[in-house]
């Protein structure tokens, strides 16, 4: 196992910076192809969220992986790799999974504990999956990391840890102004973060709920399904201005929210007599309030920034203590199970071979006994091929067992010299036979060996 991990966060890089490195669409599905096409990788998958972009690969060599990675992150995203390097870091083998198990589980988000994550590293993986860069090592490893989250949020209360980022947002907007039950909201976007937003409004008993979206359909889509109306973006200003909860998080690259426009929604607020100050919840990455608007009277910004600090202070409960034992657990099962996976090239080899000698044998055979007929000379070939898998399957199965053990890479060895699996052998061995072997414990037609 030789998975590697280059990224950066929320926890080493500024918001600001965070903007210009974040990736989707196009932008994203060419950087993970050019991973996947670096000479050191030979798999990739690409984790970009609202707080982090994370590089993971499976390489044969670390610092060429690492050189790779970051100088193609800093090319995808236009930000020079001097700037870049400060806020990287860098994690491999073991602490890389450790690094995506404490990821899947929420312990390394912004508020710790969300699950959106989950979410989106199963993206992560569906992208991989549909530009064949993620073969059976990350393929492995994301789908565990996938069912380490799952545990930690039915095992354990980690989700009371920290909640999601729009219901920490909204905890801090009725704390600045006013409950959100029964206030007028709008939601600007219609993602899989707005979705969360309006569904948390809806639950949270928000008086009215409009969504507005580039795409008027999939506004009136979202509208409906948590009972709100939608209105079309042109009608943006005006929705502001009749709201007194805005969360903005669409996947715009430029600003959604200017500053012009919000001095205008607050002028027109003013004429109407709103005593309350308007509140926006800018969950974007990019960002897409303005950052002018900032210290405007009349207005509070809640933003990535200040959700970073609100959701910083629950590290020592004991239920992220819990997960985090729990996280150290598959990481050593995750590991040996890797382990165990780097003999099966000498698997392939050795039945490979013994393949090679059964067939020469039958074939001597067949010169030998001319007097048999089809159906004699079949079942000699049936007996002879499974006394050849039971001799093998112990060994071989023993083997795989030994080798999650520390040290088990001496297994290997001493059956490659046991049965003069040299160079050849190994060489004719090729990935695709690697992935397609059976597990141990089966044999190649998927039962009991």
């Amino acid at each position: 196992m030789s998975v590697l991990v280059v990224g950066l966060s929320h926890r080493t890089a500024p918001v600001s910076l965070l903007e210009r490195v974040s990736v989707s669409g196009d932008t994203q599905t060419k950087l993970l192809r050019d991973i996947a096409g670096a000479e050191p990788v030979a798999e990739a998958l690409l984790l970009s969220t609202c707080n982090r972009v994370e590089l993971y690969a499976d390489v044969d060599r670390f610092h060429g992986g690492v050189a790779d990675l970051s100088g193609l992150l800093a090319r995808h995203t236009g930000v020079g790799i001097d700037e870049l390097t400060p806020h990287l870091y860098v994690h491999y083998e073991e602490r890389a999974v450790h690094h995506l198990f404490s990821v899947a589980c929420g312990l390394d988000s912004m508020v710790v504990g969300e699950g959106q994550i989950l979410g989106q590293l199963k993206t992560a993986l569906a992208l991989a999956q549909e530009q064949d860069t993620a073969g059976r090592v990350l393929n492995d490893l994301a789908q565990q990391a996938l069912r380490v989250g799952k545990r930690a949020h039915s095992e354990t209360d980690i989700d009371r840890a920290g909640q999601s980022l729009v219901t920490v947002a909204l905890a801090k907007a009725e704390e600045l102004v006013r409950p959100v039950a029964g206030a007028r909201t709008l939601v600007v976007g219609a993602g899989s973060m707005s979705s969360l937003a309006a569904a948390t409004l809806q639950r949270q008993h928000a008086g009215n709920i409009v969504v507005t979206n580039r795409t008027y359909e999939r506004a009136e889509h979202l509208a409906d399904q948590v009972g709100g109306r939608a209105v079309p973006m042109t009608a943006l200003p005006d929705a502001i201005a009749a709201a007194d909860v805005v969360i903005s998080c669409t996947g715009a690259t430029g600003l959604v929210i200017t500053a012009a426009e919000v001095e205008r929604v607050l002028e027109a607020r003013r004429d109407r007599g709103a005593e309350d100050a308007l509140v926006l919840v800018d969950l974007a990455l990019p960002r897409d309030v303005d950052p002018a608007v900032h210290g405007m009277d009349g207005v509070h910004v809640i933003d990535l920034e200040l959700l970073a600090d609100l959701g910083s202070g629950v590290q020592g409960t004991a239920d992220v203590d819990v997960v985090r034992r729990l996280v150290a657990d598959e990481v050593a099962e995750f590991a040996n199970a890797q382990r165990a996976q780097v003999v099966t090239p000498t698997v392939v080899a050795l039945r490979a071979m013994a393949a090679d000698v059964v067939r020469g044998e039958l074939e001597r055979l067949a010169g030998r006994t001319p007097e048999l007929d089809a159906k004699e000379r079949g079942e000699v070939e049936q007996t002879v091929r499974r006394i050849v898998d039971k001799l093998l399957h112990a060994p071989t199965v023993r083997m795989r067992q030994l080798a999650g053990e520390p040290g088990g890479a001496s297994y290997a060895e001493a059956l490659r010299t046991l049965f003069d699996l040299g160079p050849g052998p190994m060489a004719a061995v090729s990935r695709a036979d690697v992935e397609s072997a059976p597990a141990a414990g089966e044999s190649r037609e998927g039962g009991a060996a």
